[in-house]
């Protein structure tokens, strides 16, 4: 690994500040902090590579908690190798991905794969979830807590069949497991009796419009207070993954420091971007699960997250094919492409005044780090690993299909003009990809490997 590198100039963004400075960093890591008109030794960047930051931001690189980058076995809608491409596109320099590939991650063997897999193919750095199914608690235990993310459990099935609803099999999860539990919570009785319903008024012809009473806030709130009321009774490290509704807003806690909470919560953009408005005009390109909901519920996601009751913003991207999308709303797949346009997401909602910069590093960078206890990454620190997205706050960037780096090759956000860009990415101090002038898919480090997360547990 190289990762040697002077990085001046910058308005550097960390820890609730934005300030002027720079980085010296070494085999990876940064050694120097440089404020405010603050120099380097010369043998502090002797033999480094400049990088001139001028008139650009530089924050730490996005930590996306919830990915499916759909390696192995479901490679026709994205790869590792070219879902991490994505995400380095759009700043994110690490991912956790989850379990319900084929085969799904139900055992250690198949864990170990995963990363031997990551590492041959990743750019940018990466962890894998252990899943969970109603008979692999056993499994489960022998996962090494500094290793691997956390546990995902489906508490309502989302794809494939690794819906846990064995009330034992539960107990037993909540109670047992030392580390981190990520959960999809969606109530399966409620959604199979709404689907029912609705069969009984469209037959096969249901509108895609009424995905969200399908999938009802109903079905999220009943399975999210079920998970919240057994993490408090066993004390459980949960996370909450993609909450959508104004009702389960209720169930989180904003009274205490992140790093004192047991119970946290993550939104995705797609709920803080759409409503269910927007289905008339993009159909299945936004059905996702849990659904997106109502633009009052977008409205109290939005303050849940500007007060602390939701600490992290993340995609849960998960691309499908169009063809598979353009199928009849009980044939077509959720899910949809998202990690390269998170962060351009979350800056035009700073341009427009609803969140700050400093906010969007926060939720974005700090929070994934501190929530999962990740190993000296989510902050521009002294000693922590020079994971940097540089940002251009001054000019914009047009969707379009020249530049999806998707393996699936579309984004519901196509022929949006984001207010920003991202002009560079760094991943352990290498640069892995840079914006080229009138070339739109930039240009990628494609011989660069990014490294196994690591977690202070």
């Amino acid at each position: 690994m190289a990762g040697n590198l002077y990085l001046f100039n910058a308005m550097l963004v960390n820890d609730g500040e934005i300030f002027e400075g720079g980085l010296v960093i070494r085999e990876g890591l940064i050694r120097k902090v440089l404020r405010n008109g603050e120099l380097p030794q010369p043998d502090d960047i002797r033999g480094l590579q400049v990088f001139d930051a001028a008139g650009k931001h530089v924050i730490p690189g996005v930590i996306d908690d919830q990915v499916h980058f759909r390696e192995p076995g479901l490679t026709h809608k994205g790869e590792i190798w070219t879902e991490s491409r994505a995400a380095v596109a759009g700043g994110v320099t690490s991912f956790m991905d989850m379990p319900n590939t084929n085969p799904q991650t139900l055992s250690q063997d198949l864990l170990a794969e995963k990363y031997r897999i990551g590492g041959e193919k990743s750019i940018a750095n990466y962890s894998f979830y252990m899943g969970a199914s109603n008979d692999n608690l056993d499994e489960i235990l022998k996962t090494d807590p500094a290793e691997v993310c956390g546990l995902k459990v489906f508490m309502g099935a989302s794809t494939g069949n690794m819906l846990v609803d064995d009330p034992e099999t539960l107990e037993g999860i909540f109670r047992d497991v030392k580390f981190l539990v990520a959960v999809h919570c969606e109530h399966e009785p409620t959604i199979r009796a709404n689907m029912e319903h609705f069969r009984g008024l469209y037959g096969e012809e249901v509108p895609v419009e009424l995905h969200p009473y399908i999938r009802s806030e109903e079905a999220c709130y009943r399975s999210t207070s079920f998970a919240v009321q057994l993490a408090r009774q066993h004390h459980t490290r949960l996370h909450v993954l993609h909450l959508s509704t104004s009702h389960e807003m209720a169930l989180f806690d904003n009274t205490m420091p992140l790093q004192e909470k047991k119970i946290t919560a993550e939104v995705c953009v797609h709920h803080l971007w759409f409503s269910e408005n927007d289905y008339r005009a993009l159909g299945n390109r936004i059905k996702w699960n849990p659904a997106i909901k109502s633009a009052h519920d977008r409205e109290a996601l939005w303050q849940a997250l500007l007060d602390n009751r939701l600490d992290i913003v993340a995609t849960d991207h998960a691309p499908h094919t169009l063809e598979e999308k353009s199928r009849k709303y009980f044939n077509a797949p959720s899910g949809g492409p998202l990690v390269q346009h998170s962060l351009p997401v979350m800056l035009d909602f700073f341009r427009q005044g609803r969140i700050s910069l400093e906010r969007v590093v926060e939720k974005m960078c700090h929070a994934p780090a501190v929530c999962f206890r990740v190993d000296r990454r989510g902050f521009l620190r002294e000693g922590y690993w020079a994971d940097l997205a540089v940002i251009d706050l001054e000019n914009a960037t047009r969707v379009e299909p020249a530049n999806i780096h998707y393996k699936c090759g579309w984004s519901p956000f196509e022929e949006h003009t984001f207010s920003s860009k991202i002009t560079h990415t760094f991943v352990n101090g290498n640069l892995v990809y840079e914006e080229q002038p009138n070339i739109l898919e930039g240009r990628f480090n494609e011989s660069y490997r990014g490294i196994r997360l690591k977690f202070n547990r």
